[in-house]
């Protein structure tokens, strides 16, 4: 299952994003896409930033609240087809894959 939490987008913080973002579009509300946790730090994808395998995240804990360029999590689902995982290098609690309760997609 994954964290229910929200974190609004700062309007300077939007802009900040915008400027990085290829598509120049970012949402102004981000849900951690940890699954659940207890931990108080979480993450919301805000854009895929190149081929490379960085993307934008919005990192917030209790007030405070930025922005990170994260190395995609290089570790797949298990068989030949296996999913990849829609985290970030180093993430803690459960790669996306292993999340069956609910569908967790890849894109913001």
């Amino acid at each position: 299952m994954r964290c229910k939490h929200w974190c609004r987008v700062s309007l300077d913080l939007a802009r900040e994003a915008r400027q990085k973002a290829p598509t120049g579009r970012v949402d102004r509300a981000a849900r951690c896409q940890l699954s659940a946790h207890e931990g108080d730090e979480h993450y919301g994808l805000l854009a895929e930033l190149d081929t490379y395998g960085t993307a934008l995240w919005l990192r917030w804990r209790g007030a405070y609240v930025d922005l990170v360029v994260l190395r995609d999590c290089p570790v797949a689902g298990p068989g030949p087809d296996g999913d990849g995982c829609c985290l970030f290098a180093g993430h803690t609690e459960q790669h996306t894959w292993e999340d069956t309760s609910e569908e967790v997609l890849c894109t913001s």
